[in-house]
C-alpha cells in the first residue's frame, strides 16, 4: 500500500477520519476495517495507472504517491458526498496519475518505457492444407 493509517491521520486529523469511518457514531473511534479497505481500493487505483510503466511493486514509495494516495483514499471515504475541495484534490491526482501513466511526467525512478514483454502470447500453427487441388482428384 502506498499509505497507511498513520498518514492519513497526519495529513487529515483523527476527527476527520472518526466521522468518515464510523458511521455507527457511538462508537467514537476510527473503523480501522473501513479505512484499511479505502487505503487498498487508493493502492489498487495507483497501480492502475503505474502498472504498465513501473515494475510493481515499487521498491520505494515516493511521497507524492503517499499524498496521492491520501487524497484518493480520503475521496473514497466520503463516497457519494464528497464537498468539492476533495473532488478537486481527487481529479488533481488522477490527473497525476495519467501523466505518470502515460510518460509526460516520472517518478524519478528507473521504468520500463512500455508494459512489460510478456510470453503468454497465441501462437498458431498449422499441418499444412488440409484440401488442396493435387490431392482432390478433380473435385476442386
Amino acid at each position: 500500500m502506498y499509505a497507511v493509517k498513520t498518514d492519513m491521520l497526519t495529513r487529515f486529523g483523527e476527527e476527520e477520519l472518526i466521522l468518515l469511518t464510523d458511521h455507527d457514531a457511538d462508537a467514537g473511534v476510527i473503523n480501522d476495517a473501513m479505512l484499511n479497505q479505502a487505503l487498498a481500493d487508493a493502492s489498487a487505483e495507483i497501480d492502475g495507472y503505474l502498472g504498465g510503466r513501473y515494475t510493481l511493486p515499487l521498491p520505494n514509495i515516493p511521497a507524492v504517491l503517499v499524498r496521492i494516495s491520501c487524497d484518493i483514499t480520503r475521496y473514497l471515504l466520503h463516497d457519494e458526498h464528497a464537498p468539492d475541495r476533495i473532488k478537486e484534490r481527487y481529479d488533481g491526482a488522477v490527473s497525476f496519475l495519467n501523466k505518470l501513466g502515460n510518460g509526460s511526467i516520472s517518478l524519478g525512478m528507473p521504468d520500463e518505457g512500455d508494459a512489460s514483454p510478456s510470453n503468454n502470447t497465441a501462437q498458431i500453427s498449422s499441418a499444412g492444407s488440409v484440401f488442396g487441388r493435387e490431392s482432390s482428384k478433380d473435385f476442386i
